[in-house]
């Protein structure tokens, strides 16, 4: 799995493979070989060379996927992650582009509409809520990509949704 990671600022490419208890992770260009065991959820211990490290992450899958990152502790240092997919990116990107200015706004994953924070023809800044889901036992709210006019609006509060589905668009 390949990922961009900006840690406190900083931008790095990710490569990511698991094999059971074995990760494999390159991080801008170094490789690392870690064993990997989660004793909690949101607890990780990672065997580096011969040295434990304790990493706990709050926020979890959810958030991450959802691009609103993940605090990681490691030993007394703690990090702001945001992980994002290039390929998604990619996608985004190429969608707005052939569409006139429209953004679709996606479900990241399968998941529960819990709010819908604004109404079609509502006026929306970029970064402005849009729709707040609910998907592994986090809620996550869903911002807009673009400053703009709510065109569509296909999320209804209680909805199920799967992940790709247009909840919202921007123009």
């Amino acid at each position: 799995m390949k990922l961009i990671a900006e840690i406190e600022g900083e931008k790095a490419s990710v490569e990511l493979k698991r094999d059971g208890e074995r990760a494999f992770a390159e991080v801008g260009g170094r490789s690392y070989e870690l064993e990997v065991r989660e004793p909690e959820a949101g607890a990780y211990l990672l065997l580096h060379e011969g040295r434990v490290y304790e990493c706990r992450v709050s926020g979890g899958r959810a958030a991450a996927a959802m691009g609103a990152g993940v605090e990681v502790r490691v030993g007394s240092h703690s990090y702001r992650v945001q992980l994002s997919d290039p390929k998604r990116l990619r996608g985004a990107g190429a969608a707005a582009g052939h569409d006139a200015g429209r953004a679709q706004v996606l479900a990241p994953m399968p998941g529960k509409v819990v709010r819908v924070l604004v109404e079609q023809g509502q006026m929306v800044e970029a970064g402005d809520g849009l729709v707040v889901v609910e998907a592994m036992k986090m809620q996550n709210e869903l911002k807009s990509p673009k400053t703009g006019t709510v065109a569509e609006l296909h999320a209804q509060p209680g909805a199920t949704v799967k992940a790709g589905e247009v909840l919202v668009v921007v123009e």
